[in-house]
């Protein structure tokens, strides 16, 4: 077999397709390994570089790879499609990532330690343990109102209303017993958050770059350190902008014949860092409607006398984002005069 310059490998559970080429760009291999055979076949093979999709399980692999010699890329799934051949299957797939790492211009995503993972793993736990939780105070709220208890808005506000659903007499004993339960599970979720968000709060003060960006306006303890969690490699961004495209809050590009024309911001990227980035800039913005806010931004000030609120959070998170990943790639600390 001709020596190998690239292969790519599609995973899966149990099965891992594998498509290599030599130097002449021509495929060399095609074969399919289970699991337990993997990481002993790559033993035998010299070193070369090895391409997988970022999926999960990807950067276990990739790091398991890359103790063996190879060199190991991730490609994110939405850059490899357009290298697929018609038709789905393993061996499209593996020969799509091998075709698409050959690209010059191609991107790749930086392999996670895992250490990273457990952070990541905390971040998504607390996420996890709050979308529960208000899972289930709107189902306390729906049951209480079938029987005229009402609350005001607020998280702080379900005790109460539990307390009141378990003593009202007029309730019958079946629905009383249940809101005990209810009340019960909700007791729970409230002393697992807490827990949850004390180590991510240690995590954060342990981290000197997540303080640094604690002091950006918008930014709270748990923004910075999901913004340190998800961009392990700031570098890989050659601009703020591009940063801010990766979160998706750069606007839609439809522009043809010299004509340009802009749309919403495009919503790619991770879900999670750019809505939480919003309500930040949400919290903000509403600070300084009503003059609560410390020494307001000019640029915000005049920007809300032009622009509705929304818009105008899109535009402070695209702002912070870029200021975030300014501080990121060169380690200096936020001054409120120069922004």
């Amino acid at each position: 077999m001709e020596k190998l310059i690239r292969i790519g490998m599609d995973t899966s559970k149990q099965f891992f397709q594998l498509h290599g080429v030599a130097a002449a760009e021509q495929p060399v291999l095609r074969r399919q390994l289970r699991r337990r055979e993997l990481l002993p076949f790559f033993k035998r093979l010299e070193p070369t570089l090895i391409v997988l999709e970022a999926c999960g399980g990807s950067h276990y692999w990739a790091r398991e790879l890359a103790g063996l010699g190879h060199a190991v890329k991730l490609i994110a799934p939405q850059r490899v499609k357009p290298y697929v051949p018609r038709g789905k299957n393993d061996a499209a797939d593996a020969a799509g990532l091998c075709e698409a790492a050959s690209r010059p211009t191609m991107r790749y995503v930086p392999v996670k330690t895992a250490e990273q993972q457990a952070a990541l793993m905390l971040a998504g736990v607390r996420d996890r343990l709050v979308r529960n939780r208000a899972q289930l105070a709107n189902t306390i709220r729906g049951y209480a109102a079938e029987f005229g208890l009402v609350a005001a808005k607020g998280m702080a506000r379900i005790e109460g209303l539990l307390s009141s659903a378990q003593t009202d007499e007029t309730l019958p004993v079946l629905a009383r017993e249940l809101f005990t339960g209810l009340g019960r599970e909700y007791a729970r979720l409230d002393t697992e958050l807490v827990a949850i968000e004390a180590k991510l709060l240690a995590w954060h003060r342990a981290s000197d770059l997540s303080r640094r960006l604690a002091a950006i306006p918008t930014i709270g303890p748990v923004i910075a350190s999901l913004l340190v969690m998800k961009t392990p490699d700031p570098h890989a961004f050659g601009s703020g902008r591009q940063f801010a495209a990766w979160l998706g809050l750069t606007p839609k590009d439809h522009s043809t014949a010299g004509k340009q024309k802009l749309g919403a911001i495009t919503r790619a990227g991770d879900e999670t860092l750019r809505s939480l980035l919003v309500v930040g800039a949400t919290a903000v913005i509403w600070q300084t409607r009503r003059g609560k806010g410390r020494n307001p931004s000019p640029w915000l000030v005049e920007l809300l006398k032009r622009k509705p609120p929304k818009l105008a959070a899109v535009a402070l998170a695209n702002k912070t984002a870029r200021i975030a990943w300014k501080l990121m790639a060169t380690g200096e600390t936020y001054k409120q005069a120069a922004a």
